[in-house]
């Protein structure tokens, strides 16, 4: 995979599963892998209050990014929908189109060009 690319979301659940398949436990049950992602949010959720929040990291502390506690939550996503089935670009669009939807004139929209004046 080239690194300027990116992969897309076909090529993340690929990646994962071709990872997973070279053990013979496989994916962990939802119940499991649910544990994981919230086991990651928390970590995410520890960065971003040392980052951006009022609780500093203690000198003993390993140095995580933010950028690695998403990219920790992401592979254990893939893995929960690898485990069933769910393709993830149809999850997206369903999610996107439903937010577009429901959401449309929820916030203030930002003027094309640039006065908020009606």
């Amino acid at each position: 995979m080239d690194s300027e690319k990116g992969y897309t979301t076909a090529e993340m659940q690929k990646r994962v599963d071709a990872y997973i398949e070279q053990f013979k436990e496989g994916y962990f049950s939802p119940l499991s892998l649910m544990a994981r992602l919230t086991e990651e949010a928390g970590e995410l959720a520890r960065e971003v209050n040392h980052y951006y929040g009022e609780k500093p990291k203690k000198a003993s502390e390993q140095e995580k990014t933010v950028e690695d506690e998403l990219g920790d939550l992401l592979f254990v996503a893939i893995c929960f929908a690898n485990s069933l089935d769910i393709d993830l670009s149809e999850a997206f669009e369903r999610s996107m189109s439903k937010i577009e939807t429901r959401d449309k004139n929820r916030w203030t929209r930002k003027d094309r060009e640039g006065n908020n004046h009606d």
